[in-house]
């Protein structure tokens, strides 16, 4: 079973940060304690998933308005790589659209986040309007919310729009981390051919978590992401 919890970011004390950067350590995304310290100061809620006591996967994120628009922005998120781990990720999501209930109530809600692999769309299962998707050009809004959301990521100026890449420059940063131990990611694999991962690219992507599957219950729903 897997236990869930948010709080603050202020209250995430140096010992939980050791922990989350162990649970990452010799992993892809490789969050040091420095990183997650600093994530700790950018965002305002963190997320812990935890099976049996141990730390299974983590997200900081914030519940925030762009140009009026409610947002749910994960800004870096980290999943032990473990047979459970799609359950891990059902929870922590599960925690933060119940929170975007409360906090935009009645509301259409965009999500953003960066992604560095096809398999971390399942963190979007069950959203509406998914952007970057297979077979699909985006509008000039859409490419607009690209850049919005590359500008809170602090990335704007590494950006392309029209493949909504972050170049990146070799060193750590925040995304979302998250691979399925087995299964197949589909056609989204094709959205990040164009990422570099020594460069340590990753893919801006957002979708709408709708008013009434948030007042329903109905997110996340583990199903393909398209």
């Amino acid at each position: 079973m897997i236990d869930v919890g948010t709080k603050d970011c202020t209250a995430l004390s140096d010992s939980e940060l050791a922990e989350m950067a162990d649970m990452c350590a010799g992993g892809p995304s490789d969050f040091e304690v420095g990183l997650l310290s600093k994530e700790r100061e950018e965002w305002v809620l963190v997320t812990h998933a935890r099976a049996d006591g141990e730390l299974t996967g983590f997200a900081f994120s914030s519940l925030e308005r762009i140009g009026g628009t409610p947002s749910l922005l994960v800004g870096v998120a980290s999943f032990a790589r473990r047979d459970d781990a799609a359950e891990s990720l059902r929870c922590v999501m599960g925690d933060l659209y119940r929170r975007a209930l409360l906090a935009f109530p009645d509301e259409d809600v965009l999500v953003g986040t960066r992604l560095a692999h096809p398999s971390a769309f399942l963190a979007y299962a069950g959203l509406s309007d998914i952007v970057p998707r297979p077979g699909h050009k985006a509008s000039g809004e859409e490419r607009a919310w690209g850049r919005r959301l590359a500008k809170r990521f602090r990335s704007d100026g590494q950006l392309d729009d029209r493949a909504f890449v972050v170049r990146g420059d070799g060193g750590p940063c925040g995304l979302f981390d998250f691979a399925a131990p087995a299964g197949d990611p589909g056609d989204v694999v094709e959205l990040f051919s164009q990422l570099d991962p020594e460069r340590r690219d990753a893919l801006v992507a957002f979708g709408w978590a709708m008013a009434e599957d948030l007042a329903a219950a109905a997110l996340p729903r583990l199903s393909a992401a398209g």
